[in-house]
């Protein structure tokens, strides 16, 4: 196979010799080599290395893989990049791919896909895989029921711990694949009762009973619990997982640490490229070019339009504007700031909503903190713009009038970016998706109003 240099490194220099021996293996169609070349990949390297083949290279690759290979390949890569793969696959074969993932991974993974695509694969999975599968999709994304896994141990209060263990030691092979840190008691209704140290089932006596030994009413959250909720608790807890029960009380699955936190990385990393424009879910340079070319569009067309009805509050003021064409200098700037300082309101909004440390109902409490610091902000903003302006002309009148409107901006902007978030979170709207174009467009239509009106209204002491 390879030389330990090609691929324990990062470096530039040494990792194309990786890729273009993977392109050797693919022209080969070397099974085993393919294999060994996943194996030895160094850790993170698999979406990087994926990403630099051709749409088929990747294909051929994963065909030269097995299935639990390849599922573990799907796993390591972003969901829309694993996607994009699984769904060029026949149903069947991506069937024997998904079986193999865990129970989250292969309900994030199908929801890349089309209904009509994953109902295709669900009919070739096995029946008892089909059936956890559809169980878990009724569940929102961003909850302890779509991010918990079913792949657990429980036991019936009324076994000993030689039952436990015998269980243990004969679906070992079974057990293997799970992730496991605790064993769950439950009841013959399967209601939740206690939990058990795998470390204390070993030590214990044989014939001594588990309910014996648990751990009584364990902290659990219900399946409808949020990621917003589920990531404080993890926060303040040293927890590595926690049961999920339904509204019987009944233990239907295990929500980790690690999925939590991977989940809040992916939904932060969502809602930066809403703020940055990119529409319609994440995107990678390994989609393709129409895909990218209308998520991009779909924000700039409408930014098209928001443009033009700011830029038309400068076509009322034609004249005036004509008379002082310093403004046109001052009028970017007016906007721009106000724009910036209104950003940094809507930020803050939105990070204390993801927090939980304020909700749509406290937007007056939330406008009166914001009022005051726009105020102080709009002052020293405008003194300072003001007299730049006088400097640059020597008029204090045009100094008076770029001030005050980069001031009343500024203040304008600030409330509006605090309290935007909370009323489009009320009416269960996006504040990250909508935020920035709503402000965007008022500060500059609301900052070419100011400067122009105020111009206008001291039109003689300005020419």
């Amino acid at each position: 196979m390879r030389e330990p240099t090609e691929t324990t490194t990062g470096d530039n220099a040494e990792q194309p010799n990786a890729w273009q021996l993977l392109e050797r293996i693919i022209a080969a169609e070397e099974s085993d080599a393919a294999q060994n070349f996943l194996k030895e990949l160094p850790p993170g390297e698999d979406a990087r290395v994926m990403a630099r083949l051709s749409h088929s290279e990747q294909q051929n690759f994963l065909g030269l893989l097995d299935h639990e290979n390849a599922a573990r390949l799907m796993e390591s890569l972003p969901e829309v990049q694993a996607g994009q793969l699984l769904s060029a696959l026949t149903p069947e074969q991506a069937a024997h791919i998904v079986d193999e993932m865990h129970s989250d991974e292969q309900v994030d993974l199908l929801h890349q896909l089309s209904d009509v695509q994953t109902e295709a694969i669900l009919q070739e999975m096995a029946p008892e895989e089909a059936e956890n599968v559809r169980f878990l999709s009724q569940y929102n994304d961003l909850s302890a029921g779509g991010l918990m896994i079913t792949e657990l141990l429980s036991f019936e209060e009324s076994l000993t711990v030689d039952d436990v263990v015998s269980d243990l030691r004969k679906n070992a092979e079974k057990y293997a694949a799970y992730d496991v840190q605790y064993s769950y008691v439950i009841d013959n209704e399967h209601r939740l009762m206690g939990v058990l140290g795998l470390r204390d089932l070993l030590l214990a006596p044989p014939q001594r009973m588990i309910s014996e030994m648990m751990i009584r009413n364990p902290t659990s959250v219900p399946v409808s619990t949020s990621l917003q909720d589920l990531q404080h608790y993890f926060d303040s807890h040293p927890l590595y997982g926690l049961p999920v029960i339904d509204e019987d009380q009944k233990l239907i699955g295990v929500v980790r640490r690690d999925d939590v936190e991977k989940a809040s990385e992916e939904q932060a990393g969502r809602t930066f490229l809403r703020f940055a424009g990119i529409m319609g879910g994440e995107e990678l340079r390994s989609l393709s070019l129409k895909i990218r070319s209308a998520r991009r569009l779909s924000w700039l067309s409408i930014n098209i339009v928001l443009n033009i009805i700011a830029a038309s509050i400068i076509a009322m003021y034609e004249e005036t504007l004509s008379s002082v064409i310093a403004l046109a200098v001052f009028l970017p700037i007016v906007s721009d700031m106000s724009g910036c300082s209104g950003n940094q309101s809507i930020a803050v909004s939105t990070r204390e909503l993801v927090l939980g440390v304020i909700r749509p109902r406290d937007w007056f409490y939330v406008f009166r903190k914001e009022f005051a610091l726009g105020l102080l902000n709009g002052l020293a903003l405008g003194l300072l713009l003001g007299f730049v302006a006088y400097l640059w002309k020597g008029n204090p009148y045009l100094g008076l009038v770029i001030g005050s409107a980069l001031a009343v901006n500024t203040l304008m902007a600030v409330c509006l970016g605090a309290v935007i978030p909370l009323v489009l979170k009320g009416f269960k709207l996006d504040p990250a998706l909508a935020s920035g174009p709503i402000l965007t467009t008022l500060t500059d239509m609301c900052g070419f109003f100011l400067v122009l009106s105020f111009a206008q209204a001291m039109l003689p002491w300005l020419i």
